[in-house]
């Protein structure tokens, strides 16, 4: 039995949008903001003598903070994640790894460490995965990440061993599963949900209820374990949304 009214039950692992505020950022894009709207004698701005707050809203789901998408995001066929996620509270394992380092100076996290978190274990009974990647501290709140600042990504054979696992939801600290800058093959997407190598078709085997949470942020005192799951999306008819994770404990 979980009791919602204890202190420390919900634990949000999203990143507030900060419109117009210190924000993460991926790729670069123009940064989310907002603006005061006029419609006729409407003034969006209670500050500038309106009465009442009437903004409008321009950001990018995929850039510019926690977003869960589905295979709509590498598909020719726009499917919505709104129709995807079926799920609503699941058994989750959090875990931390400490990505390795190539020579090329890339950071990456492998099935080995997967394997020394213990991930093998934590897909005995949870439906989803969440990995907090270490170190871990608020920066990643802002983090501006680019070509001067490239994110670990996951191997093509630790993303082979979550879908072994059996794990239907990821959830990432990272704005994305593959490195950020890859010719556009996003080829651990396509090993998620299962679809061919630089096909932007899904076929019948195609995972089209598996999400993929980016740009999360697990706190430090937050342990390593099982939780339950509130995966909550805003409605949006598209690849992607903004997102809402929640872990619950008892």
């Amino acid at each position: 039995m979980i009791d919602l009214n204890k202190p420390g039950t919900q634990i949000d692992i999203s990143i507030p949008l900060q419109f117009n505020g210190p924000q993460p950022n991926a790729y670069g894009v123009a940064a989310a903001k907002s603006k005061a709207c006029e419609a006729g004698d409407i003034v969006g701005d209670t500050r500038c003598g309106g009465s009442v707050n009437f903004e409008q809203y321009t950001f990018i789901p995929h850039c510019n903070g926690t977003h869960t998408e589905c295979v709509g995001h590498i598909t020719d066929e726009r499917i919505s994640v709104l129709d995807c996620l079926k799920d609503v509270f699941v058994a989750a394992g959090l875990v931390s790894v400490e990505p390795d380092k190539l020579d090329g100076g890339d950071l990456v996290i492998t099935d080995s460490s997967l394997q020394a978190a213990s991930v093998g274990k934590a897909a005995d009974t949870p439906t989803a995965l969440i990995v907090r990647t270490l170190p871990n501290d608020n920066s990643k709140l802002t983090r501006q990440y680019g070509e001067g600042n490239i994110p670990p990504y996951f191997t093509a054979e630790a993303m082979e061993y979550l879908v072994e696992c059996g794990f239907k939801h990821l959830l990432v600290d990272m704005p994305s599963i593959d490195r950020i800058f890859d010719e556009g093959k996003l080829a651990n997407h396509r090993i998620f949900w299962n679809v061919e190598p630089e096909s932007l078709e899904v076929n019948a085997a195609t995972r089209l209820e598996s999400t993929i949470t980016e740009l999360v942020f697990v706190p430090n005192e937050v342990a390593d374990g099982e939780y339950l799951l509130n995966l909550q999306i805003a409605p949006f008819a598209s690849d992607a949304a903004p997102s809402r994770p929640v872990l619950l404990t008892t």
